[in-house]
C-alpha cells in the first residue's frame, strides 16, 4: 500500500503532507524500535528539511533511536553544519530539539564500511542488460543499516542518465553501496548511453539495481519526493518500488519538456549546489539530446574549480572522451574505475571512434574557474565565464541558442521522440 498526496496545479503544503505522513505513521508501528533514514547529500534538490521535521515529530516519543545517513555515494562527507543544511534545520536546533537524532555520514572510502549482501550471477546480469556483459557482480552496501531494525529513505525523484529516474533503492545503489556493483551499473548505462536511458523508468541498469536491492531482507519504506524548485509536488510513502514507480510517473510529466526542434548552442546554467563538474556534467545530461549535430553545450559554473573532488586524478589522466574510443581500448585503462570512465563518457556525449579517431556529435565547453589549460589536457573546450553576458543568449529560441537556468534536474527531448544517436 502506498500513501500518496500531490498536486498537479499548485504545491503540496505541509499540513497535507503531515496528514499524510500521520496517516502512514498510524497503519505502521515503530515504537521501541531503532530507526535509520537515509537521505541525499546536497546535490539533490526538494523539500528533505520539511518531511525530515514530521517524520521526527511522528517518531521522536516512539522511536528507541533515530539516526540519519547521508547516502554519499562517492561524494566527499558533508560537515555537521552541511547536514543541518540539507535537513533544513539550525546548529541551535540540532543542539536542542534535535541533540537525539544521531548524524552519519556514507564512509565510502573505508573499505570495513560494507558487508557483501549476495552477487548477481553472470547469466542473470547477461539477460539483464541484453547480452551487454556477463560477470558475476557482488553486492555490498554499508553494514551500518543492518545495526537497526528498519529504515527509511527519504529522497527526491527525477530524471537520471544512470538509471532512467532516481530515487526509491537509487539511494542504496550507489548511495550507501560498495564498489563493485556501482562501477558495473554505471559503465552499463554508459554503454546504453544517456539519451537513451535518461527519463525511461525500467531501464537495464534500474533492472541491476532492483535485483541488487532484492537482497536487502530487512524491513524498510520509501519517502519519495517530487518536486519543483524546492516546492513539493507530490510525496508518496510506503513499498519502495511501488511508491518509487508512482514518483517516475509523475515526474516524467513534470520534469521532462519537449522541444520542437534541436539548438546549435545551450548555455546550461549550473546551480550552486553543484560544487565540481562531476556533478555539474548533469546540465549536459539533462541538455544532450536537445543539441544539434555539431552544436555546443555550454555547461556555465563560475563558481566551479574542479573537476572532481573525489575523482579528479582519474579525470586527469583519462580526460573525456566518447564511449567508443573506450570500447575500443578498454585494456588500457584497466585500473580506472568504470564509474569514472562512465562518467567521461557521458560529460563528452555520444560519438564515434573510427580508425583512431574521435568524432563527437557535440562540442562540450567548461565556462567554470576550472583553467584553458586544464580542460585542453583533459579534451573539453573552455570559455572565460567572465566573458559571458547571460542576457547576450537569451530570448534567442529562433536563432537555435537556448539559455536553461537551474539546469541539472529537468530533462529535454526533442518532440516525436527522437533520439540522437551515432
Amino acid at each position: 500500500m502506498v500513501i500518496e498526496r500531490q498536486n498537479k496545479d499548485g504545491f503540496v503544503q505541509n499540513d497535507e503532507a503531515r496528514k499524510a505522513i500521520d496517516e502512514f505513521f498510524a497503519q505502521n508501528d515503530y515504537a521501541g524500535k531503532r530507526v535509520l533514514l537515509i537521505i541525499p547529500d546536497n546535490t539533490r534538490s526538494g523539500p528533505i528539511g520539511d518531511i525530515f521535521k514530521i517524520i521526527y515529530d511522528c517518531l521522536d516519543r516512539n522511536v528507541k533511536a533515530l539516526y540519519v545517513l547521508v547516502a554519499l555515494g562517492t561524494h566527499p562527507a558533508l560537515s555537521e553544519e552541511g547536514i543541518c543544511t540539507r535537513l533544513g534545520i539550525t546548529l541551535s536546533e540540532r543542539s536542542s530539539k534535535y541533540a537525539s537524532v544521531g548524524f552519519f555520514n556514507h564512509e565510502w572510502e573505508r573499505p570495513e564500511t560494507f558487508t557483501s549482501i549476495g552477487k548477481i550471477s553472470a547469466d542473470e546480469i547477461n539477460q539483464i542488460s541484453n547480452g551487454l556483459f556477463s560477470e558475476e557482480i557482488d553486492v555490498a552496501i554499508n553494514k551500518l543499516i543492518f545495526e537497526y531494525d528498519e529504515f527509511f529513505i527519504l529522497g527526491p525523484v527525477f530524471p537520471h542518465e544512470v538509471v532512467g529516474f532516481s530515487g526509491g533503492h537509487k539511494y542504496i545503489f550507489p548511495g550507501i553501496a560498495g564498489d563493485e556493483i556501482i562501477n558495473f551499473f554505471h559503465w552499463l548505462s554508459a554503454v546504453i548511453t544517456n539519451p537513451v536511458i535518461n527519463g525511461n523508468k525500467w531501464t537495464p541498469t534500474r533492472h541491476v539495481l532492483e535485483k541488487a536491492a532484492s537482497f536487502i531482507e530487512m524491513p524498510h519504506k520509501l519517502f519519495a519526493i517530487v518536486s519543483i524548485d524546492d516546492g513539493l509536488k507530490a510525496l508518496f510513502i510506503g513499498d519502495c518500488i511501488e511508491a518509487w514507480e508512482r514518483a517516475a510517473d509523475l515526474s516524467k510529466d513534470i520534469h521532462i519538456i519537449y522541444k520542437d526542434k534541436p539548438y546549435h548552442t545551450i548555455l546550461g546554467i549550473a546551480p550552486r549546489m553543484y560544487d565540481d563538474l562531476w556533478t555539474a556534467a548533469k546540465a549536459m545530461y539533462k541538455l544532450e539530446p536537445i543539441v544539434a549535430d555539431g552544436g555546443t553545450m555550454i555547461i556555465y559554473a563560475p563558481h566551479i574549480t574542479e573537476l572532481s573532488y573525489t575523482h579528479g586524478k582519474f579525470l586527469d589522466k583519462i580526460g573525456f572522451h566518447t564511449r567508443d574510443y573506450f570500447l575500443r581500448r578498454m585494456d588500457k585503462f584497466s585500473g580506472i574505475p568504470r564509474a569514472v570512465i562512465a562518467h567521461s563518457t557521458h560529460v563528452k556525449g555520444i560519438g564515434t571512434y573510427i580508425d583512431g579517431i574521435e568524432k563527437p556529435r557535440i562540442k562540450v565547453v567548461l565556462a567554470t574557474r576550472i583553467s584553458k589549460e586544464r580542460c585542453e589536457r583533459v579534451n573539453l573546450d573552455y570559455m572565460n565565464p567572465g566573458d559571458i553576458n547571460i542576457v547576450d543568449y537569451e530570448n534567442r529560441e529562433d536563432e537555435g541558442i537556448l539559455v536553461v537556468r537551474h539546469a541539472g534536474e529537468v530533462l529535454h527531448r526533442l518532440a516525436g521522440g527522437y533520439i540522437p544517436t551515432l
